[in-house]
């Protein structure tokens, strides 16, 4: 395997996380990694907290340090996207010409910003939101306070960045076509929790309402039009409506498609030697037997490293209890589980959500498949075991604060 050469693309969480694991699993052949964007791989949850607010810098965000690459011989290729993949030639094309041959091919291109048809989109002062560069930009539209800003958009990343520019002082009306925020995600009780929480912080919500049109003065935004008839005034607007798995290369290489690229538990594709991992991936969880795709960090970090093993042929598995979380203003919220079983369920709360520091459990047929914790800390550790554990539990004692919940776990 060392005259093997193996080649990822995508400069991201999921792959430089397979290129170092490459490297710890002992693999001493051609590493290449390829990026389309000019900066080295980095991690994407800094970008709508503590990087945005101001409280770290960019090389925090770094997945492994800069002279990493280099000291473990691991070839570097930035602003340089991959233009075609070629499976029966075991090829990539890069968009600069350059061809790089692959015994085994690593698909960890990410997501992309969806976009909606919206007259006024291209005005200045409004963005969406995705990478390192947006992060630093939206910083410094927001950080001296005092602007009009509108977000469009009340999934996760649009409650964070409408929390940031909150705290720097700005004025924030929220869109969404939800009637509570994240009520997709997580009902209507806590969705209106976390919608008390901002309008105690004084933003503004217009909910169900989407943005009509974004009008414009001199090239710059001054106002967004909503669906319900309404005119904001706007400086800053952030089109933040959710992301759609980036499957440009694998749809042209003629691989299997269906809601990103379908991978078994191995993260292998439909195409001999080519596999998928983070955010494009559609991976099958031993856990449930369906497919999932998660945009999350912790998904990206699992995946990169089960990926790197598959492509060394070791018996891995992608088959890890999905965890993400967020701050908002003072909420610090972690989650584990499964959101395709929590579906119509409505979750059980152990604490109280008055007071801002509860637990929410999802029951399907009793067994715990879904935990979010909201300010309580080194939870989740047993929140993931309940899930793992596949055992019924009892309600009224995984409602009971008084009832430790090691002691639900089976002996």
């Amino acid at each position: 395997m060392a005259n093997d050469q193996m080649v990822i693309l995508g400069g991201g969480l999921a792959g430089a996380t397979a290129a170092k694991t490459l490297r710890t699993e002992g693999f001493e052949g051609p590493v290449t990694l390829v990026g389309a964007e000019n900066r080295t791989p980095y991690i994407r949850p800094p970008l709508s907290k503590e990087l945005l607010l101001g409280k770290a810098d960019a090389d925090s965000a770094l997945v492994v340090p800069d002279n990493w690459y280099a000291d473990n011989d691991v070839e570097l290729l930035l602003g340089s996207p991959a233009s075609r993949v070629d499976p029966d030639a075991h090829v990539v094309t890069l968009a600069g010409g350059r061809r790089l041959h692959y015994s085994k091919l690593l698909l960890a291109t990410g997501a992309r910003p969806r976009t909606i048809a919206l007259e006024g989109a291209d005005l200045e002062g409004v963005m969406t939101f995705r990478t390192l560069d947006d992060s630093l930009k939206l910083t410094a539209l927001l950080k001296g306070g005092g602007r009009k800003v509108v977000m469009i958009g009340s999934g996760w990343i649009g409650m964070e960045l409408a929390a940031a520019a909150r705290t720097y002082g700005n004025e924030v009306t929220l869109l969404g076509l939800e009637e509570i925020p994240l009520s997709a995600a997580i009902g209507y009780e806590l969705g209106r929790y976390f919608q008390r929480v901002h309008e105690e912080q004084g933003v503004s919500f217009r909910l169900p309402a989407s943005a009509a049109a974004i009008d414009g003065q001199d090239g710059r935004a001054t106002a967004v039009r909503t669906t319900a008839g309404e005119t904001l005034p706007a400086d800053v607007v952030i089109i933040a409506v959710g992301v759609v798995p980036d499957t440009t290369l694998a749809e042209a290489a003629g691989l299997a498609l269906r809601n990103g690229i379908p991978v078994d538990a191995g993260l292998r594709t439909s195409a001999p030697d080519i596999l998928a991992a983070g955010d494009v991936a559609n991976a099958l969880h031993p856990f449930t037997g369906e497919h999932h795709r998660s945009e999350h960090w912790a998904n990206a970090l699992n995946g990169g490293k089960v990926a790197a093993q598959s492509m060394l042929g070791l018996d891995a598995r992608l088959d890890v209890v999905p965890y993400f979380y967020t701050d908002q203003f003072s909420v610090s919220m972690e989650y584990s589980g499964f959101p395709s079983l929590t579906s119509g369920i409505v979750p059980v709360i152990r604490g109280s959500l008055d007071e801002g520091s509860f637990i929410a459990f999802w029951l399907r047929e009793n067994n715990v498949v879904a935990g979010m914790s909201v300010n309580k800390r080194r939870v989740q550790k047993a929140i993931k075991a309940l899930i793992s554990a596949r055992v019924p539990v009892n309600e009224a004692k995984l409602r009971d604060p008084g009832v430790p919940l090691d002691s639900l776990l089976p002996a």
